[in-house]
C-alpha cells in the first residue's frame, strides 16, 4: 500500500506541477482577445477557446495544488488552536466525508457527457472551433485528481505531512 500511495502521491504532483505552466499561455491568450479582435479583426474566438481550454486544465489542478499545499480558506482561527493530531484527523475526515463522495459522484454522473463529447470530438459552441471535449475531460482531472489525493489524505500514514 505505501507503494501505491508514493506513486500515487508523485503522479499526483508530477500533474500539478505541470499544470502550473498553464498559467502564462492562459494569461497570454486572454490578453491577445481584445487586439485580435480590435486590430488585427481575427482569431480573437480561437485565442478564447484556447484560453479557456487552458482555464479548464490549469482550475482542474489548481485545487487539487491548493489541497496539498494546505492553502484552501479555512477556519483557521480555531484550527490553529488544535493539536497536530486533531487537525490531521479532520483532514483524514474531510477527505473521506466530503472529498472522496464528491469525486466518486463527479466520476459517475460526467463520464457520459465527458465521453459523448470526446467520441464526437465536440467543438465550441459559439464558434464551431475544435476542442471543446478538452474542457470536458478537464472535469474528470478535477475528480481523480480530487480522488487520488483524498485517498493520500485518509491512508498517509502518520507523520507522513
Amino acid at each position: 500500500m505505501t507503494i501505491f500511495l508514493r506513486s500515487l502521491d508523485r503522479v499526483i504532483g508530477a500533474i500539478v506541477a505541470a499544470a502550473k505552466w498553464l498559467a502564462l499561455p492562459l494569461i497570454i491568450l486572454l490578453f491577445l482577445q481584445w487586439p485580435l479582435r480590435d486590430f488585427v479583426q481575427r482569431y480573437s474566438r480561437e485565442a478564447n477557446d484556447l484560453g479557456q481550454i487552458a482555464f479548464a486544465l490549469f482550475v482542474a489542478a489548481s485545487v487539487t495544488a491548493a489541497t496539498r499545499a494546505r492553502t484552501h480558506l479555512s477556519a483557521d482561527l480555531l484550527a490553529r488552536h488544535y493539536s497536530p493530531r486533531t487537525r490531521a484527523m479532520l483532514i483524514r475526515l474531510g477527505a473521506a466525508i466530503g472529498l472522496l463522495p464528491w469525486a466518486l459522484f463527479v466520476l459517475i454522473a460526467g463520464n457520459r457527457s465527458v465521453f459523448s463529447s470526446v467520441r464526437q470530438l465536440e467543438a465550441f459552441q459559439d464558434s464551431g472551433n475544435p476542442g471543446y471535449f478538452l474542457v470536458k475531460i478537464a472535469l474528470l482531472l478535477l475528480a481523480v485528481l480530487v480522488l487520488g489525493q483524498a485517498l493520500l489524505d485518509i491512508f498517509r500514514p502518520r507523520g507522513g505531512g
